[in-house]
């Protein structure tokens, strides 16, 4: 009996606990916890993330591209600005001051000279010793001071505007205004005019040649040059050059090739392509070299065989004064000069030159240099220059 009692009180003690325990579980007010999230998957960098598989993505995975090759840009090539010079009649007159001012001391020298009280052999010979240090030569500078003696004792008392005019009227009379100063550089029906540009290395030949070309061009003429000095590289460069900022094409050939040769492209080149006029630019070497000079008779020849040569331009360097007068000679019995061009007249006071050159050789300054730009050369106007020596 006492056994059975224990088992029941156990039995009733084990249901009197579950019973608590279910109370405590789903008493009211009671919260329910919140669920528990797995661990999150750890996030990697961009670079690090890959493929799943062979050809194929893990889901939900991202996967960055390399960026397409970017083409590199194709150089532009920037075509050259052709230029349009101005035209070549009054250049001379807007340049006066550059010639007024390298030649003022030889005008204002003079006139000092001639204005002065008494005219004795003292004065005259210092009148003669200004006009021969001004390279005008011995035999010019005689004339005009013989001529100037006779003109004083006629006058008597001398005016500052009389001693000018009288000055001015010798000067015109040495440089001798009614010489044709025209470029012949009219075609001969479809032939063009052609000019050879000789002189020796240094008076600035090739760059009188390019100036020359812009000067056509902005006379309204098509221009074709030649680079006929093929011992120079950087000759035919620097025409080149000056060929490509006013349009005109530039005929060269290899360095050291035939100049002939050359020449006579161009003038086929002007004939095929109509063009007004051809200058030809021609090696400068010394004089001496009787090889070389006995080359430029053959470049005349050769051009002969196509078109007429209208203009041989012998380039003279304005400072170099006697010098250069002995290279016009030279050259002169090699082909025609039929006219000069003097460079560097703005950087001397030896204007002179310009009388004695044309005395020597018989032939007229046509075109003066009278600066560094590219249209600073400019068709020769006695008057202007004289002008410009005595001052206003």
């Amino acid at each position: 009996m006492d056994g059975y009692l224990g088992v029941i009180v156990i039995v009733a003690v084990v249901a009197l606990l579950a019973a608590g325990g279910l109370f405590l579980l789903f008493r009211p007010g009671r919260k329910t916890p919140p669920p528990v999230k797995p661990p999150e998957a750890p996030v990697l960098p961009e670079e690090e993330k890959r493929p799943a598989g062979a050809g194929e993505e893990a889901e939900g995975a991202t996967t960055t591209l390399p960026p397409p090759p970017v083409k590199p840009a194709e150089p532009v090539v920037v075509e050259p600005e052709v230029e349009v010079p101005p035209p070549s009649a009054g250049r001379m007159v807007r340049l006066r001051s550059r010639l007024a001012r390298s030649q003022n001391a030889l005008g204002r020298g003079l006139l000092e000279l001639l204005s002065r009280d008494r005219l004795d052999d003292e004065v005259w010979d210092e009148i003669e010793e200004s006009l021969i240090t001004a390279d005008v030569g011995v035999a010019p500078t005689r004339a005009m001071v013989e001529e100037l003696r006779t003109k004083v004792k006629v006058l008597g008392s001398r005016t500052q505007e009389e001693v000018r005019a009288l000055l001015r009227e010798q000067l015109l009379a040495q440089i001798n205004p009614d010489l044709d100063r025209t470029l012949h550089v009219r075609t001969h029906g479809e032939r063009p005019a052609v000019v050879l540009v000789v002189g020796v290395n240094g008076t600035g030949k090739t760059t009188t040649t390019g100036k020359l070309a812009r000067s056509l061009i902005g006379d309204g003429k098509k221009v074709v040059l030649g680079a006929a000095d093929t011992f120079r590289a950087a000759a035919a460069d620097q025409l080149q050059t000056w060929g490509e900022r006013v349009g005109a094409d530039t005929v060269r050939g290899p360095e050291g090739g035939d100049p002939a040769s050359v020449a006579f492209d161009a003038v086929a080149r002007g004939i095929e392509e109509k063009v007004d006029v051809v200058i030809v630019d021609t090696a400068g070497r010394l004089h001496t070299k009787t090889g070389l000079m006995d080359e430029l008779g053959k470049v005349k020849r050769v051009i002969e065989k196509k078109a007429t040569v209208d203009e041989v331009l012998l380039v003279l360097d304005a400072t170099t004064g006697q010098n250069g007068m002995r290279q016009a000679q030279v050259f002169a019995e090699v082909v025609n000069i039929t006219g000069i061009a003097l460079t560097k007249l703005d950087g001397t006071a030896k204007g002179g030159i310009v009388i004695s050159v044309q005395r020597e050789l018989g032939v007229p300054v046509k075109l003066v240099g009278l600066g560094e730009g590219p249209d600073d050369l400019a068709p020769f106007d006695p008057e202007v220059f004289v002008d410009a020596i005595l001052g206003e």
